[in-house]
Formats: C-alpha cells, structure tokens, sequence
C-alpha cells in the first residue's frame, strides 16, 4: 500500500515536469505565427499586395494558432492529471490522459505505460476515492527573543 501511494506521488511529480516540457515544446510555433503576422501585415521585406504570400501568411497564422491551442490544452490536461493522481481522484480521466500521453514519444510514452502499468493495479484503484490524510498541524515555536 506505501508501495502504491510513493508509485502514485511520482507519477505526479513526472506529470507536472512532462506538462511543462510539452507546454515549452508546443511554444515552438510561435515563431510560425510571428512570421505568418509578417507576411499579412507586409512588415520586413514582404510586400502586402501580393495575394499569394497573404494567403500563405493565413495559413500559417491558422497552423500556428490551432497547433499551439491543442498543444497548451494537452499540457494543461497533464498537469491536471499530475494533481488529480497526487489527491487519487477522477481515475478515468487519469487513464485516459495516461493513454493519450502514450503518443508522444518518448517522454510522454514512458510516462503513459508507467501510469497506465500502475492505475490498473487492483490496490491502486482501490486507494482513488478514499479521503487523503492530511498531514497533522505543527505547533507553532514561540520566538527565542
């Protein structure tokens, strides 16, 4: 059982460092965007009347922007999980959001077998939905002056 509850805690820490790395990584198109915004607006060396290189900007501000929104909502989504295995709540979405994180390698891969390998223990699922213990209050140290 403390087995399960270190195995749980892990899980959680390793989902809030993958969240981060993939929100990081789903930032890349932001370059996309800016050079797309170029491109519309005929900031630099592009010329705005030409229709060809507009549509081509309107292109990549789309991939940019649907990239990014998908990317930073998977990242969300894995934090959200990190948290929800930490409190052993919403076992579902947890499974779910493990398998979803199996297609991107390799981190995401590594992450999603591990926490799927763990949540489908028998002692595992039996530990979500019971309250966690919270731990107990410190007195408070009365000042050495």
């Amino acid at each position: 059982m403390n087995e399960d509850l270190e195995h749980l805690n892990l899980l959680s820490i390793f989902h809030y460092v993958v969240a981060g790395i993939s929100a990081l990584l789903f930032s890349f198109p932001l370059f996309h965007l800016f050079f797309g915004l170029a491109m519309v607006t005929g900031w630099g060396d592009f010329s705005e009347g030409e229709p060809a290189l507009r549509l081509a900007g309107w292109f990549m501000i789309a991939f940019a922007v649907i990239f990014m929104t998908l990317g930073w909502g998977y990242s969300v989504c894995l934090a959200l999980a990190g948290s929800y295995l930490k409190r052993r709540t919403r076992y579902t979405f947890c499974l779910v959001m493990a398998g979803l994180s199996c297609l991107f390698a390799p981190l995401g891969t590594v992450l999603g077998v591990l926490t799927l390998i763990v949540l489908l223990r028998p002692s595992v699922k039996a530990l979500f939905g019971q309250p966690v213990p919270q731990p107990a209050e410190v007195a408070p140290v009365a000042p050495l002056l």
